[in-house]
């Protein structure tokens, strides 16, 4: 290609098996120390710190520092997209990894996708906002509509903050397990962190899954009926 954007570079970096572990575990939406990336990958620190500097100058991650520790995290939520998608094309032409049944289960079902809900019960969250019209038009060019801005402030999100904010509100994602979309952008977010908040879901550790719990799982059904 002889112009415009090079995808070749960003394909390279994500391409090394070490960092795409890596990147997989930043798509928790948490941020990571250099030492749990290292075990997360199967590397040395010293090794695992030149992938993250590889990653650091190639934009999709990044890094703040508490005290003498370092963290990382995803750039933003168009790097989470990106991977959201390659694990849906990889799953759809065969290339998987050879997970127990049991263990992936839970990630189909429900787990973070960089901030906000993916898997079973995102998808049909966002099936439900579409056939309540809550969200509407085009999806390259979605929007909340007068009853979604209702139906979001009785749920208890704070539009007037979100609207500060120069991501998009919302926004679809594609969802590899799926194989159609869930709500990201930032009214995903926000739905997510309130469901947290109600405390109808739980994170599980090292994984990206969330657990509803009896409470969260009959307050789901009631919220998309």
């Amino acid at each position: 290609m002889k112009v415009g954007p090079d995808i070749s570079r960003i394909a390279a970096l994500i391409g090394d098996p070490a960092r795409t572990n890596m990147l997989l575990a930043l798509l928790s939406g948490e941020a990571w120390a250099a030492g749990d990336l290292a075990r997360e990958a199967g590397v040395t620190a010293a090794t695992a710190s030149c992938h993250l500097s590889k990653l650091l100058a190639g934009g999709l991650i990044s890094q703040s520092r508490q005290g003498r520790y370092r963290f990382y995290s995803l750039k933003d939520g168009d790097v989470g997209e990106a991977l959201e998608v390659l694990l849906r094309v990889a799953a759809r032409t065969g290339h998987t990894r050879h997970v127990v049944a049991p263990l992936e289960a839970p990630l189909r079902s429900a787990r973070v996708c960089y901030d906000h809900l993916a898997g079973d019960y995102g998808v049909r969250l966002y099936g439900f906002l579409r056939a309540s019209n809550h969200v509407v038009g085009p999806e390259r060019r979605l929007r909340l509509s007068a009853s979604g801005r209702d139906f979001a402030e009785k749920f208890g999100i704070r539009l007037d903050l979100l609207q500060r904010e120069r991501r998009p509100l919302c926004r679809v994602c594609l969802d590899w397990s799926e194989r159609t979309h869930h709500l990201g952008g930032l009214l995903g977010a926000a739905m997510l962190d309130r469901m947290m908040e109600l405390k109808w879901l739980r994170r599980q550790p090292d994984t990206r899954a969330v657990v509803f719990t009896g409470k969260g799982r009959k307050a789901f059904a009631e919220l998309t009926a």
